[in-house]
């Protein structure tokens, strides 16, 4: 989406460092297409969980109820036949 000019932000709910290619990725369409695009990483942190984001991305800590509540629980993976 990121080469089609699809969006110009986005907010990743993942604490996967192997997002860090991805970040990595954006950031050289970013400077291809001479645009900006901003990509954030928002995870769980708690005094009792100390994550950190994805590497190569803005972090936003936000608290462990509201964190599940964004997650999308689909598989989309193509069903076997």
């Amino acid at each position: 989406m990121a080469h089609r000019g699809a969006y110009d932000v986005a907010l990743v709910f993942s604490e996967d460092q192997d997002l860090s290619e991805v970040a990595e990725e954006i950031r050289t369409i970013s400077q291809e297409q001479n645009r900006w695009i901003k990509m954030a990483c928002a995870f769980p942190y708690s005094p009792t969980h100390k994550a950190r984001g994805i590497n190569k991305t803005d972090w936003v800590k936000i608290d462990k109820t509201l964190y599940d509540f964004c997650l999308d629980t689909r598989d989309y993976r193509p069903k076997l036949k």
